[in-house]
């Protein structure tokens, strides 16, 4: 049913909610009869294990020609093309996609939004293009009441790959088990709209009549085909066949969440908690991040913050890894639209990213390194939107060793990658918009503290046991600004014992 030159769009967020037995199939049918070729490939969000699962079957030379994907970092196989310049590529913030499919489905003929201003997705700084064969323009500035824009164009859906839990007779498709919901079924009322098709993979099918209507995700007016996968291709996530307390069958004590081991990354995630207010909104990127949430735990101060993630998770404990997207306890899971709705409103109190890349006017780069392609995911859209920014990571990469003890840190040995830069590769966060918007920027690493000022990043705190000249200043390829001498973080980050958060936690 798919045919050449089809625009194809998947659903799924990392390993959760991704039609993987419809894939296989694809890539199955691709290898043994070169059809269909010169597919475009539509989708938010990463979906991948960074080896071959996922978008990596897509990555079959010929298959695909463009794609426009939130990330492709997830996906190498298929990204392999867009490095080596075979086929056309728009790299866009993931939610502004989830957007798009439900414009695509009103027939409305832009996606506008402020999202993406002053990065590389501005139409003056590359409209998103990842490549020397891309050329098309697919965003443009606009401005209303003398306020800019970014129009993000639409276009139709051919055909929607999705997937669900159970389908009835008549192709009503729940979701029950399933970690989110993501942008199912806007994507596909997209497809529907567009006159395309849509197949769904599910795991089981039911006599028509016996599910309930509000279960229902995907009617089955939106529904053309339900294939019911063999179940070593429909686990929950990429990591974990069924985990019940993704999906709210059950809860999970938090108290048997085991602290962190007092090292760089613990340390880093502890002087950013330091950031938390009661009652915040907060969400949390992938890697770095997460230790903000086990260190929340520890100190006694999570059920007071409001934790979610961007497929659509509201309370709760985040996970993982290849699990990233899904959460425990959570207090609600709403669709992926919705969500970047809230988000891109200014609804997120603080957000808590990672830090690979930043210069001196406090840009950060976390979506292209040289030949390496990543994507900026939810990264623009989160960043950009969010009441407090807090950057996390370590002052070096690659090789980084320390000692932490007694109050104290140790550099043993140096990274060899700088990571704070006279101008970063690529604009994924610009410091300038937020300084425009007087949007408070932390950048927090395990020896110092920096700050977004609107003369630059301003070094304001230092580890106890650090050596300014040689430990930080000589590590960076530029000067940061230093007006009065830094504060020395708080010795408690450094030592095993919790910091006790909660006696100040007002």
């Amino acid at each position: 049913m798919i045919k050449d030159g089809d625009t194809v769009a998947t659903g799924g967020f990392c390993g959760a909610g991704f039609a993987e037995d419809l894939a296989i199939h694809l890539e199955e049918r691709y290898i043994e009869t070169k059809k269909p070729k010169g597919l475009t490939l539509v989708y938010a969000a990463g979906q991948g294990d960074y080896v071959d699962r996922g978008l990596n079957h897509f990555g079959q030379e010929g298959l695909v020609s463009k794609a426009v994907g939130g990330f492709y970092g997830a996906a190498p196989k298929l990204s392999r093309f867009v490095i080596e310049n075979k086929i056309e590529a728009h790299n866009f913030p993931q939610g502004v996609i989830s957007h798009i499919f439900r414009d695509i489905a009103a027939h409305k003929p832009r996606t506008i939004t402020t999202i993406g201003l002053e990065t590389f997705v501005d139409p003056r700084y590359g409209g998103g293009k990842t490549n020397a064969m891309t050329t098309d323009d697919l965003v443009e500035l606009v401005e209303f009441d003398g306020k800019e824009y970014l129009a993000y164009k639409t276009f139709p859906i051919d055909v929607a790959l999705l997937r669900g839990t159970t389908a009835d007779e008549n192709g009503n498709v729940t979701l029950e088990k399933e970690a989110l919901t993501l942008e199912v079924q806007a994507m596909a009322m997209a497809a529907k709209n567009s006159g395309g098709i849509v197949i769904v993979q599910v795991e089981r099918v039911v006599q028509a009549g016996t599910l309930l209507p509000k279960q229902v995700e995907i009617p089955g007016i939106l529904v053309d085909c339900v294939v019911v996968a063999r179940p070593e291709y429909h686990w929950q996530t990429f990591a974990e066949v069924y985990n019940p307390s993704y999906s709210g069958e059950l809860k999970i004590p938090t108290e048997s969440i085991p602290p962190l081991q007092l090292n760089d990354r613990k340390v880093i995630a502890r002087r950013a908690a330091f950031e938390l207010r009661p009652a915040d909104v907060v969400n949390l990127g992938i890697g770095m991040p997460e230790g903000v949430s086990s260190v929340a735990n520890e100190e006694g101060i999570f059920d007071q913050i409001t934790l979610t993630a961007e497929p659509g998770v509201i309370g709760g404990l985040p996970a993982g890894g290849l699990s990233f997207g899904a959460a425990t306890n959570t207090d609600a899971i709403v669709d992926q639209p919705a969500q970047f709705d809230f988000y891109h409103g200014g609804g997120l109190d603080i957000t808590f990213l990672g830090l690979a890349q930043a210069d001196r006017h406090g840009n950060l780069n976390v979506s292209r390194f040289g030949p390496k392609l990543a994507g900026a995911g939810g990264f623009i859209d989160i960043s950009q939107s969010a009441k407090r920014v807090v950057f996390l990571g370590t002052f070096t990469a690659s090789g980084l060793k320390v000692a932490i003890g007694d109050g104290k840190l140790k550099i043993l040995q140096e990274g060899k990658v700088k990571k704070f830069l006279k101008d970063v590769e690529q604009i994924t966060f610009s410091g300038a918009y937020a300084v425009k918007r007087n949007q408070p920027v932390l950048f927090v690493t395990e020896r110092c503290v920096l700050r977004l000022t609107d003369e630059g990043l301003a070094l304001t705190e230092i580890a106890p046991g650090v050596d300014l000249e040689t430990d930080i200043l000589a590590n960076m390829e530029f000067k940061p600004v230093i007006k009065k001498p830094p504060r020395v973080m708080d010795e408690r980050i450094f030592r095993d014992e919790p910091m006790k958060l909660i006696d100040s936690f007002i």
